[in-house]
């Protein structure tokens, strides 16, 4: 699994994006974050705007395995799997769009149902293409996400264990965008769901 460092632009970002938050008036319970160091660093660096103790982590939140691209670049992938990321395409071995749904969904409702989580809004930072794959699975529309921007999510209770849908009782609220915030570079093979996400989405609508 690559696990680049921030950027110095990256820290500026974080920051920035801290002080937005903070200026919503929500009091955040705590901030938690993908074990890999890009996504550990934003939350402690958000969570400092916000005077929140370091963030824990949870692997369950990293981005997708991508199987036999793991450490290509992209200009790597484009010679040895030509066409691929051009159609959204992945290999055999990428991890699957309902695997990192239902991972994602179930680090979520630990989250949620944490007792620091309570009364106060938990805080998750993850990677665009999880962030992504969780929309699409609650049934947004996928685009790219912006530089530090996301989705409020709601875990509602769950009456009973049947959840045809596989939300595992996490509802999909309104887009978080902090803006001013320049999205950088184009989608990564890590963070576009690619067309695996469609063929989920697909298979799901026939079987209703």
């Amino acid at each position: 699994m690559a696990d680049s460092p921030l950027t110095e632009l990256g820290r500026d970002q974080a920051r920035q994006t801290g002080s937005v938050l903070a200026a919503t008036g929500v009091r955040f319970a705590g901030v938690w974050s993908s074990d890999l160091s890009r996504a550990a660093e934003t939350a402690e660096l958000i969570g400092a705007e916000l005077g929140l103790a370091r963030p824990a982590t949870d692997h369950r939140l990293r981005e997708a395995r991508a199987g036999e691209w793991e450490g290509m670049t992209a200009d790597e992938i484009v010679v040895e799997w030509p066409g691929y990321l051009e159609h959204h395409r992945r290999p055999p071995s990428f991890e699957s769009f309902e695997a990192v749904a239902a991972r994602a969904l179930a680090s979520l409702r630990t989250i949620a149902e944490s007792p620091s989580a309570a009364r106060l809004v938990p805080l998750v930072v993850a990677h665009s293409g999880l962030i992504r794959t969780v929309m699409r699975h609650l049934g947004a529309v996928d685009e790219r996400v912006p530089n530090l921007g996301g989705t409020w999510l709601t875990v509602v209770p769950r009456s009973s264990t049947d959840d045809p849908l596989e939300t595992n009782g996490v509802a999909l609220g309104d887009l978080f965008d902090p803006g001013g915030i320049v999205i950088s570079g184009i989608d990564s093979h890590g963070e576009d769901p690619g067309d695996q996400a469609d063929h989920a989405n697909n298979h799901r609508s026939a079987e209703r």
